[in-house]
């Protein structure tokens, strides 16, 4: 199973997430933003130095499926520099905001060589969803192989995923789950 956690890094939820990975000595995958990358770069050299993948989440959360092949360069390539600024590399994963597809961003994503990652299991956290309802999401819709869904950053309802995460790793853990990375379950 991947836990996977979208739109940070910043200083408020993204570090009480890498506090419980740590406990927890869980492995993560975080799909940045370029323009919190700049913000927080500190914080996006923590996730890897505490072992936890890396992926681009754009340069600025746009959906990317209205936009042309030139305007989603862009976007992909300011984020890489962004993280290549900070890691000395580019990540080799990418997550399409709001999962929103199109041909031309697959053509893109294809010709720069990245993996794409969508995900198996939304809580929907961003949206307010309570604990309880995203612990039984996860709970009835996990299977192998999964990747979940979560956000590190982009609104207060994050406080829940915060609170919700140490119990969900034990939930998964009871039920037979082992924690990796993304890029070990895309091809």
């Amino acid at each position: 199973m991947a836990l996977t956690f979208d739109d940070g890094p910043d200083t408020r939820y993204t570090t009480a997430i890498l506090d419980i990975l740590k406990e927890k000595n869980v492995k993560a995958t975080f799909f940045v933003v370029g323009t919190q990358v700049k913000k927080y770069p500190d914080v996006l050299k923590r996730i890897v130095e505490e072992g936890h993948a890396i992926g681009n989440h754009s340069q600025n959360h746009k959906d990317l499926s209205k936009l042309t092949k030139e305007q989603i360069a862009k976007e992909i390539d300011q984020a890489d520099a962004a993280i290549e600024d900070v890691l000395g590399y580019k990540p080799e994963l990418f997550r399409a905001p709001y999962g929103a597809l199109s041909q031309t961003l697959k053509k893109t994503l294809k010709e720069k060589d990245r993996k794409l990652v969508g995900w198996t299991v939304d809580t929907r956290d961003w949206a307010g969803t309570s604990i309880k309802d995203m612990r039984e999401v996860i709970s009835n819709n996990s299977k192998p192989n999964g990747i979940i869904l979560m956000h590190s950053f982009g609104g207060k309802h994050i406080a829940n995923t915060v609170k919700m995460l140490p119990d969900v790793i034990d939930d998964l853990t009871k039920q037979g789950y082992t924690f990796v990375t993304a890029d070990e379950l895309v091809e």
